[in-house]
């Protein structure tokens, strides 16, 4: 028999029930979930209990379910004009950014520029994140925050969304839940837990987002003229 004759098999496609899952695969379907969490297609506790498990994945067939029942970042068209809101480019695939305070505290406060995830730790210490004046590059930012015999204390502008699900042992996980009659306004979500500690998150009297676009704009501008 001539071998050379024979027809070539096709090759047979990846299983992605066995191909390991990247970083930004994760990021990818991570982005996906806050897209649904912020059109109100997810609850917090969905968001938060899928996003643990996308952190989790080490296939990219173990991602693919969490995402299936969603449509795809942006697949829906939005008001075009309108909005008071405006968001510069996303940085969703960036590194969070940490807060930790051991024996110690962290502040982060003033004007400053939001990044998409924060993660926030105390340890026999103290974190606060003030966002009264801090400038939102995208609609949606997740705050996951521990505090183990320590304080993690989170303030937000009266008029944006404030979402977030968490638990307390022996301590207090405390989310004030606002919701914003403007649908493109900022939405917060702060997930997490307490263990002999507390986490609180809520809005500051008299503080309000009411000039976001100019604000962010001026910012970005600033940076560019250096």
């Amino acid at each position: 028999m001539d071998l050379e004759k024979q027809p070539q098999q096709p090759t047979a496609p990846a299983d992605t029930d066995v191909i390991r899952a990247s970083d930004a695969d994760r990021d990818r379907i991570a982005d996906i979930l806050r897209e649904a969490l912020a059109e109100g297609r997810l609850t917090a506790d969905e968001h938060a209990e899928r996003i643990d498990s996308v952190y989790r994945a080490k296939t990219v067939g173990e991602l693919e379910p969490l995402v299936r029942d969603l449509p795809s970042p942006r697949g829906e068209p939005r008001a075009a004009t309108g909005a008071p809101y405006g968001y510069g480019p996303e940085q969703s695939t960036g590194p969070a950014e940490n807060l930790v305070a051991i024996f110690s505290s962290s502040t982060r406060r003033g004007r400053w520029r939001v990044g998409a995830r924060t993660n926030a730790f105390s340890l026999f210490g103290s974190v606060e994140i003030d966002l009264t004046e801090a400038l939102f590059g995208q609609r949606l930012t997740v705050i996951n925050a521990t505090s183990v015999f320590g304080s993690v204390e989170i303030r937000v502008p009266e008029n944006i969304s404030l979402r977030g699900s968490g638990t307390g042992v022996f301590g207090s996980f405390e989310v004030r839940t606002l919701e914003s009659a403007d649908p493109e306004a900022p939405v917060v979500v702060v997930n997490g837990y307490s263990v002999f500690g507390s986490v609180e998150a809520k809005p500051k009297r008299g503080k309000f987002i009411t000039d976001l676009q100019d604000r962010l704009r001026k910012h970005l501008d600033k940076h560019l003229d250096r």
